[in-house]
């Protein structure tokens, strides 16, 4: 059985923690490794070859670190398939998911290559006589990440290249539950030349998590997860001193207007809400119909799903498996409880026939119609292939539904007008908005992050606010009385 371990101080190793985790083929059910569960011992190691790096990276020219980020770009990009078979080995998606997932991460390194513009300061000249002042950003120390299954590459490289760029050295913990992907990117970072222990992978549990919390030397704290753990993760690292940015759940609304074209709308409710098995913090899984469109658009979503093949990502299929069974099981008692509750099961993922072994985590995209704000698949984040289809009368009790929930990820808006859309996401309470748009998940020069009980924090993923997470702002005021003046070089200035 194959035996998945830690990535520390340059190379991979094992830990002192006799505890072990299953690795599973969603597809098949079939366990195919066991995963170290690092104790807070293997952890403080990993932290420590965080802090020795760090001494000496901060100190590396932007120069230095622009090309290990160009370099490790270059190695993502020529191996993107091969890492897509990994996440399809181990969380389940389906290949072209999976390749979309790296090219999302692949946006973040390049954003990342572009650091030195990112860290530019200010200068201000003889704001008093003599007398200079101007602004730095410099990199906090050992940083920690602690990232979902649901995303094993994209949401680590969210945040490792922007803190590395930013001259920060890193410990990863990635899901236990798809490990094998973060310890590939952390083997190409040093391939790519990033010095030994600036990126380091710790795979773990909550064990794992509570002592990167604690650690005095981790400074900053990034996270995607649930809304319980998110809070208890922003909680515990703030009230050690840490600065942290916990990303939470969501329960996404797409909003259908009368005047919507019903062609697109549908087939953005089918991609959004069934893609990677509805595993994703950004699916829609609730669909407000302003009537009187809900009849015509349930139909055509319906007609949509038909179509659908659900089975082995290898295979060709449209959807996989959901990622363990007990997460198939607990989506399939939302399925459940939503009929007990009364609503109206169009399409039943329970019935599903999937293409591939019949001892899969298999549940088959749902379609649910006529839904109420007070049954648990609409309350609820559920995190699997359930649509919810809810009908509302205007455009007012649209939004007040929407404004209602507890969380404030992502929205979209379907309309041919204007004034409504713009009006729609002035008002709106999300963090994401997209307009004709189901998933408007920003590039990565923009940054990531929902509202509410979606984000525990200040600052959202890469782009401005990942450059700001990551370092630190001083204010120089300088006086020269004496200018020194260089000796003579004719030769070409270069960077070292």
């Amino acid at each position: 059985m194959h035996l998945i371990g830690h990535f520390v101080d340059g190379k991979r190793v094992g830990g002192s923690s006799t505890r072990r985790g299953d690795v599973f083929d969603p597809a098949t059910g079939r366990r195919t490794g066991e995963v170290e569960l690092a104790s807070a011992a293997d952890v403080a190691v990993a932290v420590e070859a965080a802090e020795r790096a760090a001494r000496s990276w901060r100190d590396a020219s932007l120069a230095k670190r622009t090309a290990v980020l160009f370099a490790f770009r270059e190695l993502v990009h020529a191996r993107r398939d091969q890492l897509a078979e990994v996440i399809t080995a181990e969380h389940g998606k389906v290949l072209a998911d999976a390749a979309g997932e790296v090219q999302r991460g692949l946006e973040v390194i390049e954003y990342a290559c572009g650091i030195p513009a990112a860290l530019r300061g200010g200068f201000s000249e003889n704001v008093s006589t003599e007398v200079d002042s101007y602004s730095l950003r410099q990199p906090l120390g050992v940083v920690a990440v602690i990232s979902p299954f649901n995303f094993p590459v994209m949401v680590p490289l969210w945040f490792v290249p922007v803190a590395v760029a930013a001259g920060n050295a890193v410990v990863l913990k990635p899901s236990e539950k798809d490990p094998s992907a973060a310890l590939l990117l952390a083997e190409w970072f040093a391939e790519a030349g990033l010095p030994d222990g600036v990126l380091n992978v710790v795979n773990g549990d909550k064990e794992a998590v509570d002592a990167l919390l604690e650690h005095p030397a981790v400074k900053a704290v990034s996270f995607v997860g649930s809304t319980p753990v998110a809070r208890y993760v922003y909680q515990r690292g703030s009230m050690a001193g840490k600065r942290v940015q916990a990303l939470g759940g969501a329960k996404n609304h797409m909003v259908v207007l009368p005047d919507a074209d019903l062609d697109l709308a549908a087939d953005a409710a089918v991609n959004a809400g069934f893609g990677s098995a509805g595993e994703r913090c950004m699916a829609i899984s609730a669909l407000v119909a302003v009537e009187p469109v809900a009849d015509d658009l349930v139909a055509r979503i319906a007609q949509r799903m038909t179509g659908l093949r659900t089975g082995d990502g290898r295979r060709g299929c449209d959807m996989g498996p959901l990622v363990t069974a007990a997460h198939a099981d607990r989506v399939r008692s939302y399925v459940e409880a939503g009929v007990a509750a009364g609503a109206v099961p169009v399409v039943d993922g329970r019935e599903v026939t999937p293409d591939g072994d019949p001892d899969g985590y298999w549940l088959g995209p749902t379609l649910f119609d006529h839904v109420t704000p007070e049954m648990s698949i609409y309350t609820d984040e559920i995190f699997g292939p359930v649509l919810s289809v809810l009908r509302v009368g205007s455009y007012d009790e649209a939004v007040a539904l929407v404004n209602a929930s507890p969380y404030g990820n992502g929205t979209a808006i379907f309309t041919n007008d204007g004034g409504a859309a713009r009006r729609y996401q002035h008002e709106v309470e999300v963090g994401m908005v997209g307009v004709n748009v189901p998933i408007p998940v920003p590039m990565a020069y923009y940054s990531f992050g929902g509202w509410k009980s979606s984000l525990f924090g200040d600052l959202h993923a890469h782009g401005a606010d990942g450059v700001a997470f990551f370092t630190r702002g001083k204010v120089v005021t300088s006086r020269w009385l004496d200018p020194r003046h260089g000796g003579v070089n004719l030769g070409f200035p270069t960077q070292t």
